[in-house]
């Protein structure tokens, strides 16, 4: 008993030993010599740290923070929740057809196998079936479920009217992006403009573009919420016939339903106006009385998103900057249903309030959105593995939060990340980065090992390959 006692300890020691010089290595590597650096590495068999480097230090963690927006939304809101959007009449009205959103994120969504315009299909059909033909409908789109400041106001411009930071609303449709089209095979004149996916028919672009011969998509597409004016720069790949960058739909809920009529037209229904909220919604933002005055009637159909399970495994696995924003929001506006109130502040208030309430502590947290993409966004590595340890071993969906995230070598943002190492498929986590950032929280599982780790590196001085090689060295040397 007692040999065995003190062969234990002894194996405790050559670990740590081991743990240590792995964590020398990776701080004194030369990509890292100005950086800031954060390491939490926890057992969670025992619950002891292994490994601990400034670890109540806030960073900035990227797309990390999306563990912290899926972990609450899965906690309070539960694995099997699923966005509904009713398409009903107008109580006071009965030719004014309602589109009634309700923030899901899915509709005509790429993240899926569904067919991106399932819903205006099954829209055409149902009405087709019980409405009169005879009569003039209008459209009103109710799109204000979580206002209309869809974009964090910490986003920097550079992100403003590109894809991956796309405004969140009551209504989304297309992932609220569009692929723009160019002809690069003249070296001698800006990329042509051929056409737009969705057809954009009121946006204007101002074509600053040129074209390399590296083959790299350095094109951007800049602009604000709502507004139909684009500039583009940067630069794209000569020599192709059709070649595609992406940006934002300024106003989704038009886009839906301008889409919506387009199908209903061609079911037979004749269709006039088309409208969206927002204008009633600014209109009453001054107003005494903020009350809903859209009154609704009978509900003709409902579309039903997938469940929250696999919207939170396309936040983790794709890093779905959309995705993430509509939860944030959709968990705001569960704790203040008044569509006046900022559904993004009352969400990130959800998120420290149900943390604190588990016995964790907040200080190192600020969060400006829940994608992760505003700079100003900070959180210590301390507090994202004791968030792992707790969805571990607390959560009633410790399975399906794991499951949620990407296996290193195999899939998503982790595809090359530890790939063809012994740690292939042992390593299920979040990567984050952005400018001067590279982070990489998650679950480690190697034979008795099963370790909660967070590694977070901020204004590293080498190339962010180099980066990311020594954080895979380091979790090898553990």
């Amino acid at each position: 008993m007692q040999k065995n006692i003190i062969l234990s300890v002894f194996l405790l020691f050559v670990s740590f030993g081991y743990s240590q010089t792995a964590l020398q290595r990776f701080i004194s590597h030369p990509a890292l010599k100005h950086a800031s650096v954060g390491v939490s590495v926890v057992d969670m068999t025992t619950g002891r740290p292994v490994v601990l480097s400034d670890a109540d230090q806030s960073l900035t963690p990227a797309s990390v923070l999306k563990l912290i927006t899926t972990a609450t939304a899965l906690e309070t809101l539960g694995e099997n929740y699923r966005y509904k959007t009713d398409v009903a009449l107008d109580a006071a009205d009965p030719s004014r057809i309602l589109v009634i959103g309700s923030g899901d994120p899915t509709l005509g969504s790429e993240a899926f196998d569904d067919h991106p315009n399932a819903f205006f299909t099954t829209v055409a059909d149902a009405l087709r079936k019980v409405l009169p033909p005879g009569r003039e409908y209008s459209l009103y789109v109710v799109d204000n479920l979580f206002g209309y400041n869809g974009i964090s106001p910490e986003w920097t411009w550079i992100d403003m009217g590109n894809y991956y930071a796309a405004g969140a609303y009551g209504i989304s449709i297309f992932d609220n992006s569009y692929k723009l089209f160019f002809n690069t095979t003249d070296m001698n004149r800006c990329p042509q403009i051929l056409r737009t996916e969705p057809d954009m028919k009121n946006l204007t672009f101002q074509n600053a573009l040129t074209l390399n011969t590296t083959g790299r998509d350095n094109g951007y597409i800049y602009g604000i919420p709502f507004s139909n004016e684009r500039a583009l720069r940067g630069d794209i790949p000569a020599g192709r016939k059709e070649f595609s960058i992406k940006g934002d739909i300024p106003d989704p809920g038009l886009m839906l339903g301008e889409t919506l009529a387009d199908y209903l037209s061609r079911a037979g229904l004749k269709i006039g106006k088309v409208e969206t909220a927002r204008v009633d919604y600014l209109s009453k933002n001054c107003n005494a009385d903020t009350s809903d005055r859209t009154r609704i009637g009978k509900v003709l159909c409902t579309h039903v998103s997938r469940p929250l399970k696999d919207i939170i495994r396309e936040v983790n696995v794709e890093s779905n900057n959309h995705y993430a924003e509509h939860l944030i929001r959709t968990l705001g506006r569960k704790r203040k249903s008044d569509i006046y109130d900022d559904a993004l502040e009352a969400g990130v208030t959800v998120v420290g309030d149900y943390w604190k309430s588990k016995g964790i502590t907040t200080s190192s947290l600020q969060m400006h959105d829940g994608s992760g993409l505003a700079p100003q966004n900070a959180v210590s590595p301390q507090f994202l593995t004791d968030l792992l340890v707790f969805m571990n071993t607390r959560s009633e969906t410790a399975s399906v939060f794991f499951q949620s995230l990407p296996k290193a070598g195999q899939e998503g943002t982790l595809r090359s990340f530890l790939k063809d190492t012994r740690l292939s498929g042992k390593v299920a986590a979040k990567s984050g980065s952005i400018g001067g950032v590279q982070c990489y929280a998650g679950y480690l599982t190697d034979g008795n090992k099963k370790y909660a780790f967070t590694v977070m590196v901020n204004k590293f001085n080498g190339t962010r390959p180099q980066v990311r090689e020594a954080i895979e060295q380091f979790l090898l040397g553990l």
